[in-house]
């Protein structure tokens, strides 16, 4: 119980001692502290960090920070209560809020220090000015002095300081009669200018109230609002009164009765906006014939036209404003003329040669030459009328100008002509019927009575059009295969004209026409009937048709024949049996032509079909390059294949064009099969063979070989000569051994036997180049011999050692016929089976034969 009083004791010594937490002064060098005498602009961004409340604790304890706001106030900043960071948090506006209550406390966690702050808020130039009483308008008298003031808008900006001024100027300053003052806002008329309510009675002045700029979040800116002031001009007597439709003529017609009206003069105050009651009276010039309506201004006649004594009177009216108060004001006075004239009451009458006619028909060609007349038609123009009121104008309505009339004007009496204008719109293939009045009106009277006679045209046809072809090329395409008399291409060419003009006759012409003839009449073109079409030797013939009308008017187009290749020639060989040499690794190539003329009938397609002894062999279907099988790598595997090992083998190659329906034809193909490691000229032959498709590198190579022998031969022959006392160069002797010939063989009979032999016979290694009379006892020529090869070292053969041979492949087979659709191919047949191994047979014999013999 003791200690726990103690303790008790202990507690309440050190509350007593631990003193309370206080914040730093916000002065000069210190990083923040209690926000005294804070301020804040009012763009400041919400999110922003304004400001560190700091503080500390005498013992050392952490202090935590807090911030709180009147509950009838929003809460603008928060505070970070570890680090004492205050955020903005709320938009800040200086016009509704221009200082803000906050409380603000530390504590150590026993002790809470709080303080009442007033932060600022500044202002920066964020509102546009803006015009108090809208809309102005003001009325004033047009008669206003210049310089005078009229108006003053006013303009508030709530901003304070410089943005809060405004300044007043005129949206266009060089086009308006008003001036601003820059400070007060106050409109005045112009100096120098005046109103005028007769020229403009409304203007409309742009005015606009500018602040005086300032920053707004970091950037200079500036505002402005515009108002429109509305100013009407009211109307002043200052103008007198005009006279409206002037000049004023009239006439007296010898039917009216004294008291009718002859014409009316109008006149209306030149004030417009409050005008003055007008009264009308007569100077002069009347004669007590004449009278006007003092406030209509109507003019009459107050005698019988027949007492009138002159044809024209000459008046002057006068026309007086009266002011409201009854007194004369501004006068003004016009000219009026007036004409006595007759009565007009007969209007143009046509005639024909019975009597009056509205209705005259006529026949005319198509196309006239200008000025012709149209003779067939005959018209007379009659006014029954005297002087002036008898003479009248004639024209043409209708037709756009092809015809033209004359006379134009006339007088009483006029014999009506009509020309041809406009030739080209005469044409019968446009209108078959042309139609068009005439026309006849007076010319000096009032009423202006006219008269119309209908005019019809029948046009005639002439041959004016040449025949048009639908197009001016056609063109066909005929498979070569057609039989004589089959259509190619139907023309057609259009003859507007009638009959007989519109007949159309056709012909062809041309060098290349010679294969095709035209229906004269329809335009069908169609092949000779003895025709025969071939798109190998001709794909193309060219050739013109004409179109002719009776009158020898034509056109001409040309007409292009494409013959459409088919497939009517097989692929063929260059020999149905032939022999190559593969050297391993090596493809060789057999290829066959298709003599059609166009793809696919043209395109060859190669494949083996059979392959004795085995199948060891891949070919290209495109191109016919064959060449061992992948697995194939070592001339021993190939060896071990073939019955005797002489690696000779029997293809049967089929080559087959992409037609419709597709041909194809076999060859048999020899192949022998060596290692180009055995041949004694390995190396140039490989050579030759891999650049037996780059004619230009071996040519280069050689032609570098060339050069080499001349230019040693030139070294050699110019040191021989310095080593010589006699100038005389001394020719170097050779001494050439020539090689034996070998004993002559019979003959075979068999082609296939002796190819054999002369094929075998180009690989054998001797010293020497065999004689030329050495196969002159064959009957038929030596087949092709592989390039020479180079020399080789002259050594003497060991007569026991025996001599180096390459197998070759020869052999003679019949030419097989080609073959249709591959459903009937005869690679499987009985025939082709036997055939093929009676050529292995034959060719193992003679090999053997060859072998034994040397």
């Amino acid at each position: 119980m003791r200690a726990a009083l103690a303790l008790a004791l202990l507690r309440l010594c050190l509350a007593k001692v631990n003193l309370a937490p206080h914040f730093f002064d916000n002065g000069a060098g210190s990083s923040d502290g209690n926000m005294a005498l804070f301020s804040l602009p009012e763009d400041t961004p919400v999110g922003s960090h304004v400001y560190t409340l700091n503080g500390t604790d005498p013992e050392g304890e952490p202090v935590s920070y807090h911030i709180s706001f009147d509950p009838s106030t929003r809460s603008v900043f928060s505070v970070d209560s570890s680090f004492g960071n205050i955020t903005l948090i709320e938009e800040l506006d200086r016009e509704m809020e221009d200082e803000i209550e906050a409380i603000i406390s530390i504590s150590d966690g026993l002790n809470l220090v709080a303080e009442k702050v007033v932060i600022l808020v500044t202002d920066v130039n964020d509102q546009a000015p803006r015009f108090l009483q809208e809309p102005y308008t003001v009325q004033i008298p047009e008669d206003t002095p210049a310089g005078s003031s009229l108006f003053e808008v006013h303009a508030v900006d709530k901003d304070t300081g410089s943005g809060g001024s405004v300044t007043y100027f005129l949206q266009n300053l060089l086009a308006t009669q008003f001036t601003v003052d820059r400070h007060s806002g106050v409109l005045r008329l112009r100096a120098g200018t005046t109103l005028d309510y007769e020229k403009a009675r409304v203007h409309l002045v742009t005015v606009v109230a500018q602040d005086g700029g300032g920053q707004l979040r970091g950037a200079a800116a500036v505002f402005s609002a515009t108002t429109t002031v509305t100013v009407s001009v009211e109307d002043v007597q200052d103008v007198g009164p005009v006279f409206v439709g002037t000049p004023f003529h009239g006439c007296v017609y010898e039917d009216m009765v004294p008291g009718s009206e002859v014409l009316t003069v109008v006149a209306m105050d030149g004030d417009r906006g409050k005008p003055n009651r007008l009264l009308y009276s007569l100077m002069n010039g009347s004669d007590d014939a004449f009278d006007i309506n003092t406030t209509s201004g109507a003019i009459v006649v107050t005698q019988s036209p027949a007492q009138l004594r002159r044809e024209v009177y000459e008046l002057q009216v006068q026309v007086t404003e009266v002011s409201a108060a009854g007194s004369p004001a501004a006068q003004a006075t016009v000219p009026v003329t007036i004409r006595i004239v007759d009565i007009n009451n007969h209007p143009p009458v046509f005639y024909g040669e019975s009597g009056p006619q509205t209705r005259f028909e006529l026949s005319l060609f198509e196309h006239p030459p200008p000025g012709e007349i149209l003779r067939g038609l005959k018209v007379t123009v009659k006014d029954a009328d005297q002087g002036s009121n008898a003479k009248f104008a004639l024209q043409l309505v209708g037709l756009g100008g092809a015809f033209r009339v004359v006379p134009q004007t006339a007088l009483k009496e006029a014999q009506v002509t009509v020309l041809t204008e406009n030739s080209a719109a005469i044409d019968f293939e446009k209108f078959r019927v042309l139609t068009f009045q005439l026309l006849a009106t007076e010319v000096d009277t009032a009423e202006k009575f006219s008269a119309t006679a209908h005019v019809v045209v029948q046009l005639l046809d002439t041959n004016d059009n040449a025949p048009q072809f639908t197009s001016p090329h056609y063109v066909a395409r005929v498979p070569e295969d057609a039989p004589g008399g089959s259509t190619v291409v139907a023309v057609r060419a259009v003859d507007v004209d009638t009959d007989p003009w519109g007949e159309v006759t056709y012909f062809v012409y041309g060098p290349e026409a010679d294969l095709f003839q035209v229906h004269s009449s329809t335009g069908v073109i169609c092949t000779q009937p003895w025709a025969s079409l071939d798109a190998e030797a001709t794909a193309r013939y060219s050739f013109h048709v004409r179109a002719e009308d009776a009158g020898g008017r034509h056109d001409l187009a040309n007409v292009t024949v494409l013959l459409l290749d088919v497939n009517d020639h097989p692929p063929q060989f260059g020999q149905s049996i032939q022999e190559k040499t593969m050297v391993l690794g090596i493809p060789v190539k057999i290829e066959a032509t298709d003599l059609d003329a166009e793809a696919p009938n043209n395109l060859v397609d190669y494949s083996i079909l059979r392959a004795e002894p085995a199948s060891v062999f891949d070919i290209d279907a495109r191109t016919g390059q064959i060449r061992l099988k992948s697995s194939i790598r070592s001339l021993d595997a190939l060896c071990n294949i073939t019955h005797n090992g002489d690696c000779t083998w029997a293809l049967e190659v089929q080559a087959k064009d992409r037609g419709s329906p597709s041909f194809s034809t076999m060859a048999v193909l020899r192949i022998d099969i060596t290692d180009a490691e055995t041949l004694p000229w390995t190396s140039m032959d490989t050579f030759l063979t891999q650049t037996r498709d780059e004619p230009a590198k071996a040519m280069g190579v050689l032609a570098g070989a060339m050069a080499i022998t001349v230019a040693i031969t030139a070294l050699v022959s110019t040191a021989t000569f310095w080593h010589k006392k006699s100038n005389k160069v001394l020719p170097v002797r050779r001494v050439l051994r020539r090689r034996p010939c070998p004993a002559p063989r019979a003959a075979h009979s068999n082609w296939l036997k002796c190819n054999r032999t002369e094929a075998a016979a180009k690989f054998v290694l001797k010293e020497d180049p065999p004689s030329e009379n050495c196969n002159s006892s064959l009957g038929s020529p030596p087949a092709p011999r592989a390039p020479m090869p180079p020399p080789l070292p002259r050594v003497a053969p060991d007569a026991g050692a025996p001599l180096s041979t390459v197998p070759t492949v020869s052999g003679s087979l019949t030419s097989l016929q080609p073959r249709g659709s591959p459903k009937h191919s005869a690679s499987g047949s009985p025939i082709q089976s036997a055939l093929v191994s009676e050529l292995r047979q034959q060719f193992e014999r003679k090999s053997r034969a060859d072998e034994e013999r040397f």
